[in-house]
């Protein structure tokens, strides 16, 4: 069975504030400049279902920040996620306040996909998002399902940090 589990919440301070002051700027790099490291061959495209499967979990994503952040109904979340996965997210953020301290709603930022096995029917996905000045990870594992309207995609595992 799949659940949501709920992170420490523990942040740390702000690179650079001071507890009674702005922040201090940081200093300046000196030398020569840094040596490119980027390989010379880059990686090959990704298929069709690494690509469907990252269009889903950018979309499933995005609509699970939106709950949280109470700008989507709880409901709309039921046809992307196994049926636990929806309860476990209303228990753990029932308690929540999404915009504590003024700092806005979640924006998606950067999301990873990686393949699981060779079919192409399992990806797992890391991804980062922002809330105000704070960087924040989440990571989900989508699986294609036969239904009998076809196959699709649904999120089976969740995790919010």
């Amino acid at each position: 069975m799949s659940c949501v589990v709920p992170v420490v919440d523990y942040e740390p301070p702000t690179l650079g504030a001071t507890p009674d002051g702005p922040r201090l700027l940081r200093p300046r790099r000196t030398g020569p400049p840094p040596v490119s490291t980027r390989n010379p061959h880059p990686p090959p495209r990704p298929t069709a279902p690494v690509r469907a499967a990252g269009g889903f979990a950018d979309a499933a994503l995005r609509r699970v920040l939106e709950v949280i952040d109470r700008r989507r109904p709880l409901g709309q979340l039921r046809p992307l996620l196994a049926a636990g996965l929806v309860d476990s997210l209303l228990a753990a953020t029932s308690g929540q306040v999404a915009h504590q301290h003024g700092d806005g709603a979640a924006r998606l930022r950067r999301m990873r996909v990686q393949p699981v096995g060779t079919d192409g029917s399992a990806a797992e996905v890391a991804a980062t998002y922002t809330r105000g000045d704070r960087l924040h990870a989440i990571a989900c594992r989508v699986e294609q399902l036969a239904t009998p309207s076809g196959l699709r995609w649904q999120v089976v595992a969740l995790h919010i940090g």
